[in-house]
């Protein structure tokens, strides 16, 4: 296992220890189309998951509820998907995880099409609960057999490429939909995400190739991994960073438009810090299995930053502008960090990781935001800023508990 380990600290692309049988049965592009498909679904998920951060206000008029109110609508997701992650993985036994993606995907097209047509805010929050149900099943499998589609020395760069979804869904796809509810409605809005979603479906049934089970995932695999104290401390880190900027972020509309920029500014802003995030991804991808704690402390203290000085700055659009983009510099390259962070945590248990991380960013999510409703109702929208940048030094705190420059960074995570 150390052996294992030191080797995935030295190579920049070797993530995971797991069998790739698709990929050797596969041709070198099937097997990169394969992980295209998946990457079109991230896109579609995110897409779905965030587009009410550029609609909030048209939502919360049109359905009759406050600003803070309608972030219920990140919320409730989160906190579904926060079980679904965990519990999807413990009864899908040994199903095959091509037939539960497809199913997956059918569930987001279906959550699309109820908030499009959702007469009530209590309506609305029924579809965003059935994308709940499909996002914490999604994330654990698209981040736990990425290395499964492709051979096993381009598992990070797959990684990177599904992650990439992620980025693709804030350069284009909340903007667009943020383009659309002006054009059109925030109804439209969803009619548009709905389509994309079955644009994913498309692509994963006819591109994606068996992905039977090795074993069911068991809850004392769950059991076991938080058994070990680096990975509880790896996921507090992860649900400090995520809640940092989600509960900053769900609210960033709003925040630009009290600072006088309007719907095509506000636009023009989210589409520039996805297009950043989307390029600090692709930066970040060929060196952060080599410096993954050096990567991640630098992008969260630029987060840090951007938070802490955006209420400082709002009466310059110019300075607010310029501090999102920073943002969108680091939030570009945290997941990804994160990501790879935890599959070293769990080299042995992949599945059971990938779990356990996306319910605590679903949690960090759901509770992020919720608590930025509150502050946002209570004190003010400028107030969550420094809540984000608050729990952004707290989570710089824990990373640097690892004990910085560490060259056996993998040895440590997986004890």
């Amino acid at each position: 296992m150390e052996k294992n380990l030191a080797a995935l600290s030295a190579q920049n692309d070797s993530l995971l220890d797991m069998p790739a049988p698709a990929a050797s049965a596969a041709s070198p592009l099937r097997s990169w189309l394969s992980v295209v498909s998946v990457a079109i679904g991230a896109f579609a998920f995110v897409t779905t998951e965030f587009l009410p951060v550029g609609l909030l206000p048209q939502i919360a008029s049109d359905l009759g509820v406050s600003p803070g109110t309608a972030g219920l609508m990140v919320t409730t997701p989160g906190i579904i998907a926060a079980i679904s992650a965990p519990g999807l993985m413990l009864g899908a036994g040994r199903i095959d995880r091509r037939f539960i993606l497809l199913a997956l995907s059918i569930l987001l097209l279906t959550s699309n099409l109820v908030s499009a047509f959702a007469p009530s805010f209590g309506v609305m929050l029924l579809g965003r609960a059935l994308l709940g149900a499909a996002l914490g099943g999604f994330w654990t499998l698209a981040l736990a057999t990425a290395g499964r589609l492709v051979r096993q020395e381009h598992a990070a760069k797959a990684t990177a490429m599904i992650l990439s979804g992620v980025t693709f869904a804030t350069v284009i796809g909340v903007p667009l939909g943020t383009f659309i509810s002006g054009l059109y409605s925030w109804r439209a809005s969803f009619i548009a995400t709905g389509a994309l979603a079955a644009a994913a479906l498309a692509a994963q049934a006819f591109l994606l190739p068996a992905l039977p089970s090795k074993a069911a995932i068991r809850f004392s695999d769950l059991r076991a991994l938080l058994s070990r104290a680096t990975a509880r401390k790896s996921l507090l880190m992860v649900a400090l960073v995520f809640g940092a900027h989600f509960s900053s972020y769900t609210y960033v509309t709003p925040f630009l438009a009290e600072n006088n920029f309007s719907l095509s500014a506000i636009t023009s802003v989210l589409l520039g810090f996805g297009f950043v995030g989307f390029v600090a991804n692709l930066a970040i991808s060929t060196a952060v299995t080599r410096h993954l704690q050096a990567s991640l402390f630098a992008m969260v203290t630029i987060l840090l930053a951007a938070l802490a000085t955006l209420p400082l700055v709002h009466a310059s659009p110019a300075a607010v502008a310029v501090m999102v983009l920073a943002w969108g510099v680091a939030f570009g390259a945290i997941p990804l960090c994160l990501s790879i962070w935890l599959q070293l945590s769990s080299p042995d248990l992949p599945e059971a990781g990938s779990a356990l991380f996306v319910s605590i960013v679903q949690v960090a999510i759901a509770l992020g935001s919720f608590t930025g409703g509150v502050v946002v109702d209570a004190v003010g929208i400028s107030a969550t800023l420094w809540l984000g940048g608050l729990l952004a030094l707290t989570s710089l705190a824990v990373i640097a508990s690892f004990g910085m420059g560490n060259k056996k960074l993998a040895e440590i995570l997986a004890k």
